[in-house]
């Protein structure tokens, strides 16, 4: 993890660099994406097929795709007793957490006008579930669990499988929390199955959950023919500390999302040099010991920073351009700053408050908006899982008075059909 000093001619341009990070598309890649999506398109269960045998090494006939109830069964044989309660517990939270986004339907009546909002769940939505390097059965619970709370009747999973093999955490996360259509297709294929639909696999509404490059483009290519979660990148963390930080308790930390993936993004703001270079040997001391510290040893090299800036309003003006998907306050008085916070997708306070806690236990959703897209998007919620319709009626009284309101704005902008549309009722009222 490289380090630059707010005096040093490079750190606007590396600063410039963190905040422009976000990169929505590959041309090559789009094209070897959109290739499979019109495949999938065309040829259904069979393209699924031949893809997912070229890409996970498993082949199977239209009848296999789904998982079925015996393997679900199976899965619990297989598993830790104490993991299936400590999924459990990680359910309870997240759920309550998403019970208190619920929105209820409205109306008002006023002077003859019905106005009203109806809020609907989804019909179908279609769980993505990465099963490549590492699997998470978090991902199950985090992305199902606000579509439940929502009142989605149908949910849809599909997960890859290499070699057939399938986590057993997975299938249990999945059957904790009531989805038992699962199918065994992972990759571009299963985003082009769930958006267009095939003969075993139901076309739905919308996809969500994280994947690859591949999978995050295939997504972003079949938005507007389902809607989508967001358009989610490398995963990210931002530290902000002052001098009294405990550099372990950092390095842990900064490690921790450099393991997720080589892409991985990892920022440190702090006011000391000192502490810098502490956290810099806690770093090496910890990722000797790691299992994945090839992996984070890449990010790290890559995408990890470390910038020394005067004072912690320098760091909070600064995280709040960089809008990180998770954002970690080491300071004496964490609660001082959340106030100015504005731009993050999860904020962790206090170094009691490791960022782990949300992707895990703490309640709130850990699907989160990536390279800087928190100024504008947020968490996924139950709010990602219902529609909206508008409801209005008006009885002929109310509409004679309001109507010449409508009938001067229409003829305004040269829409005399609207304009008609009243005037026809009033004139056949009058």
């Amino acid at each position: 993890m490289k380090t630059i000093h707010f005096e040093d001619r490079r750190f606007q341009s590396a600063y410039k660099k963190v905040v422009n990070r976000l990169s929505l598309g590959d041309d090559n890649l789009d094209a070897l994406v959109q290739g499979i999506l019109k495949d999938v398109k065309k040829r259904g269960d069979q393209a699924v097929i031949e893809y997912t045998d070229q890409f996970d090494r498993i082949k199977l006939k239209p009848s296999e795709l789904r998982v079925d109830k015996k393997e679900i069964k199976a899965a619990y044989a297989k598993a830790d007793k104490k993991v299936i309660n400590s999924l459990k517990f990680a359910a309870d939270r997240i759920t309550r957490f998403h019970e208190k986004q619920k929105q209820k339907s409205w109306f008002t009546r006023e002077k003859g006008v019905y106005l009203a909002q109806r809020v609907h769940p989804l019909e179908t939505v279609g769980l993505y579930v990465p099963g490549g390097k590492a699997a998470y059965p978090s991902s199950v619970l985090m992305n199902a669990i606000p579509a439940t709370v929502a009142g989605v009747p149908r949910l849809v999973m599909t997960t890859p499988m290499p070699e057939g093999h399938c986590n057993p955490y997975i299938l249990i996360a999945a059957d904790l929390v009531g989805v038992h259509e699962i199918y065994r297709v992972g990759g571009i294929q299963a985003i082009a199955a769930l958006a267009y639909g095939t003969k075993n696999i139901p076309k739905v509404d919308k996809i969500v959950g994280p994947g690859n490059k591949y999978v995050a483009a295939a997504k972003r290519l079949v938005f507007g023919q389902v809607d989508i979660d967001m358009i989610a990148g490398p995963s990210e963390l931002l530290i902000i500390a002052d001098e009294k930080a405990n550099p372990a308790y950092l390095a842990s930390d900064l490690i921790s999302q450099a393991e997720h993936d080589e892409e991985a993004v990892v920022i440190f703001l702090a006011t000391s040099a000192d502490l810098v270079e502490k956290v810099k040997e806690h770093m090496t001391a910890q990722l000797k010991v790691l299992p994945r510290k090839k992996i984070a040893q890449t990010a790290l090299k890559k995408y990890g920073v470390a910038f020394v800036v005067p004072d912690l309003e320098t760091a909070i003006e600064m995280s709040n351009a960089i809008a990180p998907e998770h954002l970690s306050v080491f300071t004496e008085k964490p609660f001082q700053w959340v106030k100015k916070l504005t731009q993050a997708g999860s904020i962790f306070l206090g170094e009691d408050t490791p960022q782990s806690l949300g992707d895990y236990i703490a309640g709130p959703n850990h699907v989160l908006p990536t390279g800087g897209t928190a100024r504008f998007f947020s968490p996924l919620s139950v709010d990602d899982y219902v529609k909206k319709s508008s409801v209005i009626s008006y009885t002929r009284k109310a509409l004679k008075r309001d109507g010449e309101h409508l009938i001067r704005i229409a003829e305004v902008e040269s829409l005399t059909a609207h304009a008609n549309m009243v005037r026809i009722r009033l004139e056949d009222h009058a």
